[in-house]
């Protein structure tokens, strides 16, 4: 769908100065924000994975894995079953990437390790994020002198996360001093083993022109806003302030200065800025359809979700069995540029199981179909099974064509 002929008239020419505001419809917005996510258009194979990282700017990490640990899921849902392993070495071989504290704990490009240097200024003023050592000095120097002598090490190799006999939040002293020195940037997460994070010094994992430079805050909130707004394509002050868990004061003090472009969408009923290149040409090509991990990128901000796609959703591995909706780790589906139902997975043996499939409706039951068939074909498994159908009427036609 081309943007409207009032937006048309008034988009952003290439190495012009913007109008003072656009129009976009919601439709024009929504499909904005697809092509800048990666699920509209071709996608770009030759970048692959880290072409995926950059573009999107920060990658989140969570520990559930059912068909997949989420931050392998990104890429899968983008591009389609690019290998396991080459997704890994992809985030991790060659000193391409960082674990820092963005939207949550994410995979970070190598290049944003300057723009996270208010933050680590933040805790240093702070002088503690959660925990507190015993003897700070002494133990932080223990730690960056085993980091020296005997490489990268996890937390288990300098000593185990826990005080023994305690509870998962009983941080050893070690693991206290480990985690702090990554707070402020002395360490570095430079890799995940068996889930377990692998820390080096910073001096010897960051490139040196990268460790040099120390832009200020402004510097740093300019950059990761404008970073945002380009990954988003379209965006609230909300939407920009959580893609980097970001304060809404910080947006305000540095949004003139991001080259965002002012826009007023239809139903948003707040100001929103876009990424002037998303408005150079209306969004055209191939819809991607896929299942998503919840901490997507695409839909990790509910709020946003729900605007842009009429779709509530809520994590529900946490919530007791008796009281889901739609399964311990419900996948939104999205198909033609929408989402449009949920897939709850669960794999046994080789066969990928839909243990509840919840569809918006009898024509979304093909792209259901496909999703799941081809995440089954990406883990390994050679079969798929569905279980529970929510309209339970949908079910003879799910399992007919799977």
């Amino acid at each position: 769908m081309p943007l409207s002929s009032t937006t048309r008239a008034r988009t952003v020419p290439a190495g012009g100065v913007p109008p003072a505001e656009l129009s976009l419809s919601a439709d024009e917005a929504r499909r904005i924000v697809l092509r800048a996510q990666g699920f509209l258009g071709a996608p770009d194979r030759r970048a692959g994975v880290r072409g995926v990282l950059r573009a999107l700017g920060a990658v989140q990490l969570d520990t559930i894995s059912v068909l997949a640990r989420s931050h392998e899921l990104i890429p899968y849902a983008r591009l389609g079953a690019v290998g396991r392993p080459a997704v890994e070495e992809a985030y991790w071989g060659r000193g391409t990437s960082f674990e820092y504290w963005s939207h949550a704990a994410c995979i970070l490009p190598i290049e944003e390790w300057p723009l996270f240097a208010f933050r680590r200024r933040e805790y240093a003023r702070r002088g503690h994020r959660w925990h507190r050592m015993e003897d700070k000095e002494r133990s932080c120097a223990l730690v960056a002198r085993r980091l020296r002598e005997e490489g990268p090490l996890t937390a288990s190799d300098l000593g185990g996360n826990s005080v023994p006999g305690g509870t998962w939040w009983d941080w050893s002293e070690s693991k206290i001093a480990i985690e702090w020195l990554l707070d402020v940037g002395e360490v570095v997460c430079v890799e995940r083993r068996g889930w377990k994070r692998v820390y080096d010094l910073a001096e010897r994992a960051v490139p040196e022109e990268l460790r040099r430079e120390e832009p200020d805050d402004e510097a740093c909130l300019t950059a990761l806003v404008a970073r945002a707004g380009r990954a988003l394509g379209v965006a609230t002050r909300a939407d920009l302030a959580d893609y980097h868990r970001l304060r809404a004061a910080q947006v305000d003090r540095v949004i003139e200065g991001t080259g965002l472009v002012p826009v007023r969408v239809e139903g948003w009923g707040r100001p929103a800025w876009a990424d002037p290149a998303a408005l150079q040409s209306p969004p055209r090509g191939r819809h991607r359809t896929t299942l998503l991990s919840p901490f997507d990128s695409l839909v990790w901000d509910r709020p946003r979700a729900e605007r842009i796609f009429g779709f509530t959703h809520r994590l529900e591995a946490y919530v007791p069995k008796a009281r889901r909706v739609h399964g311990y780790f419900a996948m939104p589906l999205l198909a033609g540029g929408r989402l449009v139902g949920r897939v709850d997975p669960a794999r046994e043996g080789s066969t990928l199981v839909a243990r509840q499939v919840s569809l918006d409706g009898p024509k979304h039951a093909e792209s259901a179909v496909k999703a799941l068939e081809e995440a089954a074909g990406w883990v390994g498994c050679d079969s798929v099974r569905i279980e529970r159908v929510v309209p339970e009427s949908l079910g003879p036609v799910l399992r007919s064509l799977s």
